[in-house]
């Protein structure tokens, strides 16, 4: 009786498997290296060893197959000799493509990383190919080996027999020894350009009939950041997730992303400061199956592509972002400030590292949003640090004043001020510091300097006293207004004097403009010249005092110095009683506070 049985259906392959390139012409986004692959066959000038890097899922050890079978290929009629295109049909080919050729050996150095495998391969390289043309070494992740490894193989890989053919392959180059990397020729495997790996897609979807949008393509490419294995496997599991056409948001559900278009309203609502609404949306997210370290990722990543759109406008182009996307990407570059990007970007990354370590990730990622939220709307450094300069050179920061004498509305605005400011440590003269650092509009910045004292008591309260000697001593001044400076320098004036004042004068005033010149001409005496003509009238006027000559008679040749004192304040009177002026009268002038001292007192 006939056997009529059905035969067994064959096993699944997943597409990994199933679209593995055989030949040269198959490898997507690797052309340099083919074209140099294609021309050493051409030339007959085939390396002894080959070593081939890159991120996982690029086709090196793909690439080394491909190679092995070019060098063993025979062709239909067995006659060919070593190509870059091999036919696929002869006994070597198919042998290879199955992994059963015994003149093919492939090791994998992360199980076998002893000195006694890479031995094994050492004493079995004198012995000729049993049926192919060349025997050939393909050691998978060789960075794995040990140095004793790597140190045994070094002579056969300098001087292999000619039948005997070497190919590496490693994701971590920098870990193997430049000894074996000198004796090989190098090929580095580039990450796949989304274009081609969204055509390579939909190439392998249209062969198995699969239906899906070019947006959930975008998402896969995405996601498998430039690696066609992991691209091919997450389509593999897309089409089975899809069960019919495939959309992005059953995508974006597979790889457990949030929607897009709602993380770009978070971004939106954090650098508004709507602490509340950015909440909102997280809890949303999170409670429609998102997961909060994601959702944090996705806005570290929108960060970035929004600077890097900033930068360069053409990169908003981006084949695997959709239009939406684009345009929203488009505006936030146009009116975000760098500065306030790169916080975010810092901010985002210390909050990936809390959330990754947080026994709870939802609260991890509530508090790192709050804490967005709030520093959004800090002013940048620069302008901060002109704030502060005009507020320090408006007034005197070091004298206590009474919080409750600060002018209406600075209370307001208190945390965004300095601690000094908030602890009340500013008089009435840096009123107008205070209003500018809490946002109120500053008065007219060149208003408080009307004479050319100002400008020094500015520069005395600024303590930049290099600058307040060179202009108490070199400034000869000729002409000044507000915001105008023309004097006549002294023979030993430095240079750069005059840039140099106009330059913190600036800074000091908040940004306005002071024109500082310099004249031959015309000036009038120098405030040093004028206190050492003042200290000489008062120092004469005192040897006129019949006390400083007596004491002169006693003590022949003694310094003179004046110095002018200023009266204390009377007591307060206590309670309930009568003040001294009531008691006495006015005074008809300021009370010395100094004593007549008479040195024959004590002589009597």
């Amino acid at each position: 009786m006939p056997d009529t049985a059905t035969p067994p259906a064959p096993a699944y392959q997943v597409l990994a498997r199933k679209y593995r390139p055989e030949t040269f012409a198959d490898l997507v986004g690797q052309d340099a290296m083919v074209r140099t692959l294609k021309n050493a066959f051409a030339a007959d000038r085939i390396a002894q060893a080959f070593i081939m890097t890159g991120i996982r899922g690029t086709g090196k050890t793909t690439t080394a197959r491909i190679i092995a079978k070019g060098m063993n290929c025979v062709g239909p009629d067995g006659t060919g000799g070593p190509t870059t295109e091999p036919c696929g049909v002869c006994e070597h080919c198919r042998a290879i493509m199955e992994g059963r050729h015994v003149d093919v050996l492939e090791m994998d150095a992360a199980s076998r990383t002893g000195v006694n495998d890479i031995r094994e391969i050492i004493d079995s390289v004198h012995y000729r190919a049993a049926s192919a043309r060349y025997k050939i070494y393909i050691i998978d992740e060789v960075h794995m080996l040990s140095t004793s490894a790597f140190n045994a193989l070094l002579k056969t890989l300098e001087e292999p027999p000619p039948h005997v053919k070497f190919i590496f392959a490693t994701t971590e180059i920098r870990k193997v020894p430049v000894t074996v990397l000198s004796r090989c020729q190098r090929f580095d495997l580039r990450r796949i350009e989304p274009e081609v790996m969204i055509a390579l897609l939909r190439k392998i979807a249209a062969a198995e009939s699969a239906q899906i949008t070019d947006d959930a393509l975008a998402l896969i490419t995405r996601a498998a950041e430039g690696s066609a294995r992991d691209a091919t496997s997450l389509l593999d599991q897309a089409i089975s997730h899809g069960a019919g056409e495939t959309t992005a948001p059953q995508v974006r559900a597979m790889l457990g992303l949030a929607d897009r278009g709602r993380v770009l309203d978070l971004f939106d609502m954090i650098l508004r400061g709507a602490a509340a609404e950015a909440l909102a949306e997280l809890q949303s997210q999170y409670a429609e199956g998102a997961d909060p370290l994601a959702v944090l990722r996705d806005l570290a990543e929108i960060t970035h592509w929004v600077s890097v759109v900033k930068i360069t406008p053409e990169a908003v182009d981006d084949p695997t972002i959709g239009p939406d996307e684009r345009a929203r990407g488009g505006d936030m570059a146009g009116r975000i400030p760098m500065r306030a990007l790169t916080r975010l970007w810092q901010m985002l990354l210390k909050a990936l590292e809390e959330v990754s370590a947080a026994p709870n990730a939802m609260m991890a990622a509530e508090m790192a949003i709050i804490r967005l939220t709030h520093v959004a709307d800090l002013p940048d450094p620069e302008a901060l640090i002109r704030k502060v300069q005009a507020a320090q050179a408006a007034g005197d920061f070091t004298r206590s004043a009474s919080p409750a004498a600060a002018p209406a509305g600075v209370t307001a605005n208190a945390a965004h001020a300095p601690r000094a400011l908030r602890s009340g440590m500013v008089t009435a003269r840096g009123a107008v510091a205070v209003a500018a650092l809490a946002g109120d509009p500053a008065p007219d910045a060149l208003a408080g300097y009307p004479d050319f004292q100002s400008v020094v008591e500015l520069i005395r309260r600024m303590r930049d006293m290099r600058l307040l000697l060179e202009v108490e001593t070199h400034v000869r001044l000729v002409r000044y207004s507000p915001g105008r400076i023309e004097f006549q320098p002294t023979p030993d004036a430095p240079r750069d004097l005059a840039p140099r004042l106009a330059d913190r004068l600036r800074g000091w005033t908040g940004g306005a403009r002071w024109a500082v010149s310099v004249v031959d001409q015309g000036g009038g005496p120098t405030i040093a010249e004028k206190r050492a003509e003042r200290e000489a009238a008062e120092i004469a006027t005192a040897r006129q005092n019949p006390v400083v000559q007596a004491i002169l008679s006693v003590v022949p040749g003694a310094p003179i110095s004046v110095r002018h004192e200023i009266p204390p304040a009377p007591p307060e009177p206590a309670e309930g009683e009568t003040p001294a002026e009531d008691l006495h009268g006015p005074s008809d002038g300021p009370v010395s506070a100094v004593e007549e001292w008479d040195p024959f007192e004590d002589e009597e």
